[in-house]
């Protein structure tokens, strides 16, 4: 744990010496906060005309309700970023997806592919086997015979 530690800082003209674990900046940034919300109600008439009891209600107020508003404001950045966390872990989702999706496509694609070569090669077969059937076989023999059949006549 931090050690305690004293600050001497000015509040609307006095000096006061904080103590606590914070660092002397965030205890001058407080006063700073502090000191700017005094001079913004000082410029007001009303304000000026009230008694001591009333300007500090007045900025303590003030002060609060900077508070809730800054509270409510992290609030709500919080709900938002805990819905992008749930879109980006939903994407994500959807990504890995859509990459096994693919994957599967790929080899299924390949797989196709080769089954299509094997169906072409066993066409060409069954094609070769029906023109033998049909024509009977073409050998060099054959057209040998032919021509010199021909030449005969």
């Amino acid at each position: 744990m931090s050690a305690k530690k004293s600050t001497t800082v000015v509040i609307g003209g006095r000096v006061y010496t904080l103590s606590g674990f914070e660092d002397e900046d965030y205890l001058q940034r407080i006063a700073t906060y502090i000191n700017s919300k005094i001079d913004e109600f000082t410029k007001v008439d009303s304000y000026r005309k009230a008694n001591a009891d009333q300007r500090a209600l007045v900025l303590e107020l003030n002060i609060a309700d900077d508070y809730f508003k800054m509270k409510e404001k992290a609030t709500d950045l919080e709900t938002q970023v805990s819905q992008k966390d749930k879109e980006l872990y939903d994407l994500k989702h959807q990504l890995i997806t859509n990459q096994v999706d693919k994957e599967d496509m790929s080899e299924r694609e390949e797989a196709l592919q080769k089954e299509n070569q094997e169906l072409k090669a066993i066409k060409e077969k069954l094609e070769a086997s029906l023109a033998d059937a049909l024509l009977g076989p073409v050998s060099d023999d054959d057209e040998d015979a032919d021509s010199s059949d021909k030449k005969k006549k």
